[in-house]
């Protein structure tokens, strides 16, 4: 009797830790998406533009940290698609992050399923195409990961937020731009800003003395934007995914591919105002504006418009730098962001990596250290996974820059999970440029003038940098970052300046160890495109 009344004890304590584990696991989250092409009136004249489900922009993704993401895309495009998850960690799941070297794309008239995690983020991201000059069709929307409720935030609860998405805009089309990107020639000044797919327009209602969050991701393809709102300061709060120290800006500069949250209080006269956006380094510089409004306004905003800055580049710098990490401030977890000490830890690699404009067969190209990226026909995952020879060769490019002719080439640079490396970004050229790395994300530790040494390295931050996926590179200029390659899986280091990664200012990263563990990286999805040489197994 006492032997059954112990296992009946043992099975129940089992089924209650069972019912535990289900109601434990993390929330899913469904999307079917589809992607057409559509009409839209963007600027002055009607054009074809990139839709996800009749929105242009698309749909924003609202979530939480850890929920699952299925979103199964309906491509009826007449050319192959895929969309990356811009800052998404993909943890354990580089199947996911949707660019050619770890997916072949959807065919036109098919449906493909991804299916990820958040885990472990918070913060303010976006999404967008990866194939082609998709990206500069529209197909891109806000991903806003909500913390948990059992997770402190570093700030009272705003009483709503917004989603803005500013970026540059041709005229010209994706598919115009391609064709000149394909005969040699450089992208000109885009025409006009938008704000959430707006050249004008577009307004946010609040009320009186309230609080807001506003999310705010440049997902244009060229063009660094400076963000201001008329009357009203901007606190600093988070930057794609890390709690900042809480600085008060009048305005911000936001560079391609990245994203950034503040705090507006409305506590000015109850009125409109307007939201200014205008471009950074450009010749002419582009403004666009929308409004922000106050409930029960009946006043128009007034102009003069607010002063943001042009072409100062030493100002975008210096401001570069006054963002940092809010050390004790919980993120996703309940521990404190200080408490990985970065600057603490052993670099086991540093690669320097020299970004130039070259002609290779009398068109333009642009290279890191010499190599033009050129996406193979089979992707790389693949090829790695399945041991595909011919695709890529590990290590083919230096890890420092060359002052040889570039030459066409597939890049990938070998590390081992757990590698602690030091990037440093050397621009000699007079242009800005933009890096992202997927897959993870890393301390930029410093930013300089000229051309980087050794010596500069004392000049880094190793306390409180800001923990980020994409960072700017001004004009003849360095930027130096730490990153803990932890996620096992082949990520892409490419310029978010969308013409110079089309044109080969990219690489990838295979972060790799011989252990096959699903702790580590999953295996390949049952639905798992193949193209190339790699076949179905």
């Amino acid at each position: 009797m006492r032997q059954a009344s112990i296992l009946y004890f043992c099975v129940g304590i089992l089924a209650l830790l069972s019912d535990t584990w289900v109601q434990a696991e993390d929330p899913y989250r469904y999307y079917t998406w589809t992607v057409t092409y559509g009409t839209r009136t963007v600027l002055d004249r009607p054009q074809t533009v990139i839709l996800i489900n009749g929105r242009f922009p698309g749909p924003n993704i609202e979530c939480v940290t850890n929920d699952n993401i299925i979103v199964n895309v309906i491509n009826k495009l007449n050319e192959p698609f895929l969309i990356t998850w811009n800052g998404i960690k993909q943890r354990r799941t580089s199947w996911q992050d949707g660019v050619l070297g770890t997916n072949c794309p959807i065919p036109p008239g098919s449906t493909w399923t991804y299916k990820f995690q958040t885990k472990d983020q918070i913060g303010t991201y976006s999404y967008f195409p990866s194939t082609a000059m998709h990206r500069a069709g529209g197909g891109f929307g806000g991903f806003n990961i909500a913390s948990r409720s059992v997770i402190s935030i570093p700030y009272p609860i705003p009483v709503a937020e917004f989603t803005l998405l500013i970026s540059d805009w041709y005229r010209a089309g994706h598919q115009a731009l391609k064709q000149n990107l394909d005969r040699g020639k450089a992208l000109p000044v885009p025409d006009a800003l938008l704000i959430n797919g707006l050249s004008k327009g577009a307004s946010f209602t609040g009320e009186k003395g309230k609080t807001y969050r506003f999310r705010i991701s440049n997902v244009g393809i060229s063009t660094s934007i400076n963000f201001r709102i008329q009357g009203h300061t901007l606190t600093l709060v988070e930057v794609e995914g890390s709690h900042t120290m809480q600085e008060v800006y009048n305005s911000l500069d936001v560079h391609v591919g990245q994203s950034v949250t503040v705090l507006v209080k409305f506590n000015s006269a109850v009125k409109d105002y307007y939201i200014v956006a205008s471009s950074r380094f450009t010749k002419p510089i582009l403004t666009t504006t929308a409004l922000l409004r106050y409930a029960g306004s009946n006043t128009p905003p007034s102009l003069p418009l607010p002063i943001g800055p042009t072409y100062h580049v030493h100002w975008s710098m210096k401001q570069a730098r006054t963002i940092r990490l809010n050390l004790t401030a919980n993120a996703a977890r309940p521990n404190p962001q200080g408490s990985f000490h970065y600057g603490t830890i052993k670099v086991v690699k540093t690669l320097v990596l020299a970004n130039t404009a070259e002609k290779i067969n009398g068109k333009l190209r642009y290279a890191v250290n010499g190599i033009s990226y050129v996406d193979p026909s089979t992707p790389l995952k693949l090829a790695d996974w399945y041991n595909i020879p011919g695709v890529f060769s590990l290590n083919s490019m230096k890890t420092t820059p060359v002052n040889t002719p570039a030459v066409l080439g597939t890049s990938v640079v070998g590390t081992e999970l757990h590698d602690f490396v030091e990037i440093v970004f050397q621009n000699n050229e007079n242009t800005i440029q933009s890096w992202h790395l997927s897959g993870t994300s890393f301390y930029v530790v410093a930013y300089g003038d000229n051309v980087w040494n050794p010596s500069m390295r004392k000049r880094y931050n190793l306390l409180d940098a800001v923990s980020r996926y994409t960072v700017q590179v001004y004009p003849t200029a360095w930027t130096a970052i730490y990153v803990s390659l932890d996620n096992k899986g082949m990520w892409n280091l490419r310029s978010a300046i969308w013409a110079r990664r089309y044109l080969g200012q990219q690489l990838y990263v295979r972060v790799w160890n011989d252990e096959r563990s699903l702790y580590t990286e999953t295996d390949p999805p049952p639905n798992t495109l193949f193209c190339g040489l790699a076949k179905r197994p």
